[in-house]
């Protein structure tokens, strides 16, 4: 059992590295090739002859009013767009309603139309999460007005190279949770997504909603393993809206072992949010081989919770709220079954233009000479110091 077995760990360092698991020193960094000490790959070529598959995770994606007030919904994602449709699948959690009968509605009751989540689309994220605490925001009429709406684009995205496909909502009270089975290059998916917090208790019945205490909690786990039994997979990916606090770096140490206790239960990937800043994730490696991985948080995609960066104190808490990862994840399987293959965390961050859109910028070295170059120097200054801080924040190997 994972829970009970868990004993050893590394860090992984937030550089392309393909993962082995050939030491169980605590805190060691992990090696840069493979345990017959050939260089790691960084080509995606390298893979093409290999039964693999290129998923991304990435965290929330906010309606903010400075988010929608744009004329171009495009625009935040145009840089993070190549990283984004590379991969086979990449999922997001889209924390508003889309209601095209009620007008843009910011905090605290978030509404959208339809061009804002296509925007998210043509940037290349295909699998979203619809469970969080705003899920009812518009009530019920939003809840249906949502789910009509992704039922439609799957139904119409069928035919195309890139399907869609969403989890989170549900038809009535009586139905079960929803879920997907993604079918994508030659792999079966099992993708769920459900919320253990909601701002209002109303419509509940409707949202995958499963309570955050010891009783509800198991009988989830019963369900999830119902679920991998019922529904035979090569992956289960939970995208899990977590009722932790919000705007605290750390993971508490009962809620980790509830993550591991949904491993056990058959779920091979853990995606939590909702804290919007990002955390360390754990990779889970079982008889020499990377198997689970657990992402405590990815932070906020697109938001605009730092809409007043604090310069002269980067560190300020709130303003974690403007970065988080987006992690490509590569997976491959073969006659011994799944397993990971190659992490590859991305940093990203909310940059506010002269013009006050809020973009995503993929959060570098080259990035910051840019704004040194072109006489932004506070904002230079700022990121810098956001990304050495940023770069604190890592992954940790659970070998076992």
């Amino acid at each position: 059992m994972l829970l009970k077995n868990k004993r050893n760990s590394v860090f992984i360092s937030l550089v392309f590295l393909l993962l082995s698991c050939t030491s169980t020193k605590q805190n060691e960094t992990l090696p840069d090739c493979f345990s017959d000490g050939t260089p790691v790959i960084t080509s995606e070529n390298a893979f093409s002859s290999r039964d693999t598959i290129l998923i991304t995770f990435c965290g929330d994606i906010m309606a903010h009013k400075p988010n929608t007030s744009i004329s171009d919904y495009n625009e935040p994602f145009k840089d993070i767009k190549p990283l984004l449709s590379q991969s086979n699948l990449s999922i997001a959690n889209l924390e508003t309603p889309v209601y095209k009968d009620k007008p843009y509605s910011t905090y605290p009751f978030f509404n959208v139309h339809e061009e804002y989540v296509e925007a998210a689309l043509n940037s290349g994220i295909n699998v979203f999460s619809l469970a969080n605490n705003h899920s009812n925001d518009q009530n019920l009429e939003g809840i249906k007005a949502t789910k009509k709406y992704f039922d439609g684009l799957r139904t119409s995205s069928q035919n195309s190279e890139r399907k869609i496909y969403s989890s989170g909502l549900k038809d009535s009270p009586e139905s079960p949770f929803t879920y997907e089975i993604i079918e994508c290059n030659g792999w079966k998916i099992l993708f769920l997504a459900v919320t253990e917090i909601l701002n209002q208790n109303s419509f509940s019945g409707y949202i995958n909603y499963t309570k955050p205490n010891s009783r509800s909690r198991k009988i989830f786990m019963e369900s999830i393993s119902a679920l991998r039994e019922s529904n035979p997979c090569d992956l289960f990916i939970l995208s899990i809206h977590t009722a932790e606090e919000e705007y605290v770096l750390s993971t508490l140490e009962s809620q980790k072992k509830y993550y591991y206790e949904l491993l056990d239960a058959g779920v091979d990937v853990v995606l939590a949010n909702h804290p919007h800043v990002p955390k360390e994730w754990e990779l889970v490696c079982q008889n020499g081989e990377n198997k689970k991985l657990i992402f405590f948080a990815q932070g906020n995609t697109l938001s605009a919770q730092r809409w007043e960066p604090d310069f002269k104190n980067p560190a300020n808490i709130r303003d974690y709220t403007g970065d988080g990862f987006i992690t490509q994840v590569r997976f491959e399987k073969d006659e011994t079954g799944v397993k990971i293959i190659n992490v590859n965390p991305t940093l990203i961050t909310t940059y506010i233009t002269p013009q006050w859109h809020f973009v995503i910028k993929i959060l570098n070295e080259e990035f910051i000479a840019e704004l040194k170059n072109s006489g932004m120097k506070t904002w230079a200054k700022y990121l810098s110091e956001r990304m050495n801080l940023m770069e604190k924040i890592k992954g940790k190997k659970i070998c076992q």
